[in-house]
């Protein structure tokens, strides 16, 4: 059974740093990644990383988020600084199983961004 569940979503002021966390067991993953959904809108891609390390950015975020991983805990993490009002949304984690060509989705953790 295939489980992908975030965490570290907080509310925090413009400018402030955070750090998300997402585990996904149950499988080998190929690439994972970040994405995000702001209020009324669709979601995006934020961030991906492959399991040799290939990284890709949104234009959005580059330069102010990095996405990292720990393959041996099947773990990414994306540190998000200078953080915008504009950053605000669900954070969800994808995991790819490049076998089934299938993307599993965690639940999503929200990240809030006010002064």
């Amino acid at each position: 059974q295939v489980e992908v569940v975030e965490s570290g979503g907080e509310l925090l002021q413009p400018g402030g740093s955070l750090r998300l966390s997402c585990t996904a067991r149950g499988k080998v993953f190929s690439r994972m990644g970040w994405h995000r959904q702001a209020p009324g809108k669709q979601r995006e891609p934020v961030a991906t990383i492959s399991r040799s390390d290939r990284r890709t950015y949104a234009e959005a975020v580059k330069g102010r988020f990095t996405i990292s991983r720990d393959n041996a805990k099947n773990t990414v993490y994306l540190l998000m600084s200078s953080l915008k009002l504009e950053d605000t949304g669900v954070y969800y984690c994808a995991a790819d199983d490049s076998l089934s060509a299938r993307t599993y989705w965690g639940q999503g953790t929200q990240v809030t961004v006010s002064s």
